[in-house]
């Protein structure tokens, strides 16, 4: 699992599966980690994120769970960085063990947070959509 939050930084907690129980974990430790204060966690529509389990504990605990608008993908700053992660971490490797693969992402993340930069704005002319093809679509 990695997560990018607005102040550039990216954070990686590798997980066996991406399944309900290890979204519930991450919340878990996010609460642990700034108790008594109400967060709000942006998410894209994958379906543990919606599982009425994770639903239930969220209110309990005071955490919002935020979605994202399906076909919203310029809204969702960690897709940027996956074509970044691909290229530099994982494209024309073959990695023998998820542990190789986690170390080379690990590698990946540790060398773009010593360059990360806070992220401000999402204009049409932002970089996060320059690498489409396709133009940005302004109302």
């Amino acid at each position: 699992m990695i997560r990018a939050d607005e102040f550039g930084p990216l954070n990686q907690m590798p997980r066996a599966g991406k399944r309900w129980r290890a979204f519930l974990s991450f919340l878990k430790t996010l609460r642990a980690r700034w108790p008594g204060q109400k967060l709000y966690v942006i998410l894209d529509n994958y379906s543990p994120h919606k599982h009425a389990q994770v639903r239930s504990w969220s209110v309990e605990h005071d955490i919002e769970l935020v979605f994202l608008p399906t076909y919203g993908s310029w809204l969702k700053w960690i897709e940027s960085e996956f074509a970044a992660l691909r290229y530099y971490a994982l494209n024309g490797t073959d990695h023998h063990t998820r542990e190789e693969q986690n170390a080379a992402i690990g590698a990946y993340i540790r060398w773009r947070n010593a360059r990360a930069q806070p992220k401000t704005s999402f204009t049409a002319s932002s970089p996060i959509r320059s690498w489409t093809s396709y133009p940005a679509k302004v109302a």
